[in-house]
């Protein structure tokens, strides 16, 4: 369901617009002249005014990941979402929906909600004590101070919402990216055998990286570097994102293992009706994606040492927990695994040029119960480490692009997906800026 808008964002222009000219030429060159299938150009992960840009022009005008339906099982419940200058408030209403607002008190621009996560009635800002429904519309205002005060002009500024399988998707342009719709009808089917609507937070970490939200998402779009990650390489095998005639030779057998899972797996999801086949459209659609099922290592159940499962409760209607994992990229800031036994989802929330906030939230089946069906530390282990070496990767990219030595080097083939990402990326500013 999508929430309508009801005060413009962007009626005031683009950033671009204010920008000296020739500030304006040398960041539309940067574009126009950036080199296919090598990394960006040091700007592009420092210069302020570039992270303004990709405020406005990504996180301005994209569907944005926020959360899932377990974050929000009851009405009143919220969570509040911060990125660049942003804060929206996302709510769940009595009658099921999901509203976002502005978190921004339309008296004197307070924050009016300040934790993270928790459950209110009507929204109350500890200001001055203006009171808003969970419409967002302004209810009370103590001692407003004029005599023609209309409280009905001064409700807050509303942004659009979508709840697709479970996952929850915010947008604040005046006018959403149409092919959102398209999109969802990718992945949905793959993801509601899942059923997140009967599932819990188990745990959610968040961890600051050192790094621009680009360089995060790079990172994560390429199996290149998996061996610095053991713990994950116990059950995802490294040859992710390698083909025929690219697999070096002390990874033979890991891929000779890694297809005749593969062949096992697809046989199991043909069996069960499940979809599995790879969509790949990163670049090719403004909603971009990829989705896939793919196979686990060891026991291929879950990401544990031996691939084994990691909670004795199967989610939804799932048949089998045998099903590797459902691996899904979404443009521009998210990635999913969803397994048998639980759901992974990460969401990279800029804070500026060279911080970014990483969110990685584990579910369970709502009825599964820690230290009887699952042991907390044992189900988050793998991505703790892998979370925490990935910041540790990002974080040298990020000094490296500072380096006045720095110059942009070549993708490898495996490094496909990053391409596309920037590709993706470079497209969607260039259609702003026109």
């Amino acid at each position: 369901m999508t929430a309508q808008v009801n005060v413009p964002l962007n009626s005031r222009g683009k950033l671009a617009s204010t920008l000296p000219a020739e500030k304006l030429a040398e960041i539309a060159a940067l574009f126009e002249f950036r080199r296919q299938g090598y990394s960006l150009d040091a700007p592009f992960y420092t210069d302020p005014t570039l992270f303004k840009i990709d405020m406005e022009a990504i996180f301005g005008q994209h569907w944005i990941f926020a959360g899932s339906v377990a974050e929000l099982p009851e009405p009143g419940d919220y969570i509040t979402v911060d990125y660049g200058p942003y804060s929206l408030i996302v709510l769940r209403t009595d009658e099921g929906d999901v509203n976002v607002l502005h978190n921004v008190c339309r008296h004197r621009g307070a924050r009016v909600l300040t934790e993270a996560a928790g459950s209110t009635g009507n929204l109350v800002c500890g200001y001055h004590s203006w009171t808003y429904s969970p419409e967002g519309n302004l209810i009370h205002a103590s001692a407003p101070g004029e005599a023609k005060f209309d409280k009905n002009c001064f409700a807050l500024k509303r942004a659009h919402s979508r709840e697709v399988a479970g996952l929850i998707f915010v947008c604040i342009a005046d006018e959403p990216p149409a092919d959102f719709d398209e999109t969802s009808k990718i992945f949905e089917p793959y993801l509601a055998p899942h059923d997140l609507s009967k599932t819990k937070i188990a745990y959610q970490q968040n961890i600051i990286e050192e790094g621009n939200w680009k360089l995060v998402m790079e990172n994560n779009r390429e199996c290149y570097h998996c061996d610095g990650h053991p713990e994950l390489a116990c059950s995802l095998f490294p040859t992710w994102g390698l083909t025929e005639g690219l697999i070096p030779a002390h990874l033979e057998e890991v891929w000779d293992r890694n297809k005749e899972a593969q062949s096992s797996l697809e046989e199991r999801c043909r069996r069960y009706g499940l979809p599995y086949e790879v969509v790949e459209e990163l670049d090719t659609r403004i909603a971009g994606i990829r989705i896939s099922r793919e196979s686990l290592d060891g026991e291929g159940e879950s990401f544990s040492a031996d691939g084994r499962r990691l909670s004795k409760k199967l989610l939804g209607d799932l048949p089998d927990f045998r099903l590797g994992r459902c691996s899904m990229h979404l443009q521009p800031n998210s990635w999913f695994h969803f397994l048998g036994d639980h759901v992974i989802t990460f969401g990279v929330f800029p804070i500026n040029e060279h911080q970014s906030l990483v969110r990685t939230t584990w579910l369970v089946a709502d009825d599964a119960e820690e230290g009887v069906d699952y042991d907390l530390d044992k189900l988050t282990y793998t991505w703790k480490q892998t979370n925490l070496q990935d910041k540790a990767f990002v974080e040298l990219c990020q000094q490296g692009a500072a380096s006045p030595a720095y110059e942009p080097g070549p993708y490898m083939k495996s490094e496909y997906q990053v391409e596309a990402f920037i590709n993706w990326y470079v497209q969607r500013v260039q259609e702003h800026l026109a």
